[in-house]
């Protein structure tokens, strides 16, 4: 059994809090807040972006995952948490002489600047352009150059239980799409990006680099129609109602998974029809 530092142990980092603990390792979740933290993860109240707090880290640690994510969307933010905390973070690991086996980042998609809906994978060039994926790629060069083995997980878009709010929205006709320039989206659900986390800190020597996606890059049109039919509600197409907004984004690329896939990890949830049924029946439950 391991011993287990989940930094900025949020909306991923709980659930894979949970499932290490479920199967007897020792976890500390580490936030800012943690009064809240599920049962079976040890809270450790710490700020990243404020190094005073983390003078007292738990000895020994095997592992630790990054999985931090900033309260805002704003680059100041994005650089506080992906550049600023991990690096206090490796600061502080080196101070106190604890020496992990290995260090994970939560990283994504977004460090990758294609935007043809062309295919790629680990090689592909990391050209961001906007300030998010700017950041984590920062932070993504200051792990794997840093002192500790370490890897880097790019996920697509997460999804599952409270963060349904297409669901919601194809119910009551608020969202449409236009499906005549094709944009590519690439998820992953949140018990999935768990447990590829946890597949990868059980290998014996993972690679610096895997992409965190589902098997299949979908368009938005595709998805939404799909949760239409399973909803028993009429599409909603643009112009048609006063109430629903045209759904816009800028990213379109598709996200390849087959290095991970390689490496073992067998989805639970392979496409958005599995991930999204399973809330359809949670909510119907």
């Amino acid at each position: 059994m391991a011993n287990v530092l989940i930094a900025g142990c949020g909306y991923i980092g709980t659930a894979l809090g949970s499932l290490l603990a479920a199967e007897g390792h020792t976890v500390w979740g580490l936030r800012r807040h943690p009064a809240t933290m599920p049962s079976g993860i040890r809270p450790l109240e710490a700020d990243l972006t404020s190094p005073d707090t983390l003078q007292t880290l738990p000895p020994a640690l095997d592992n630790i995952f990054y999985t931090a994510a900033p309260d805002t969307h704003d680059d100041a933010a994005y650089r506080a948490v992906y550049v600023d905390g991990l690096r206090n973070l490796l600061n502080a690991l080196t101070l106190q002489q604890v020496r992990p086996r290995r260090v994970f980042l939560t990283s994504s998609t977004g460090v990758y600047g294609e935007s043809s809906g062309a295919w790629v994978d680990e090689t592909s060039p990391t050209q961001p352009t906007e300030f998010g994926g700017i950041r984590l790629l920062e932070g993504e060069r200051l792990l794997l150059d840093g002192p500790f083995p370490a890897t880097v997980l790019r996920l697509g878009g997460l999804y599952g239980p409270g963060r349904a709010s297409l669901i919601g929205q194809v119910r009551r006709g608020q969202i449409a799409w236009d499906d005549e320039s094709p944009v590519y989206f690439n998820r992953i659900y949140r018990n999935d990006a768990a447990g590829a986390l946890r597949h990868l800190m059980m290998l014996q020597h993972p690679d610096p680099i895997y992409l965190g996606v589902d098997h299949e890059p979908t368009t938005l049109a595709v998805l939404l129609d799909w949760l239409a039919q399973a909803l028993g509600v009429p599409p909603t197409r643009p112009g048609e109602s006063s109430k629903a907004r045209t759904a816009r984004h800028p990213a379109n690329k598709r996200c390849c998974n087959a290095k991970l896939v390689a490496s073992g990890y067998v989805f639970r949830y392979p496409t958005f029809r599995e991930g999204y049924a399973a809330l359809l029946t949670d909510q119907a439950g």
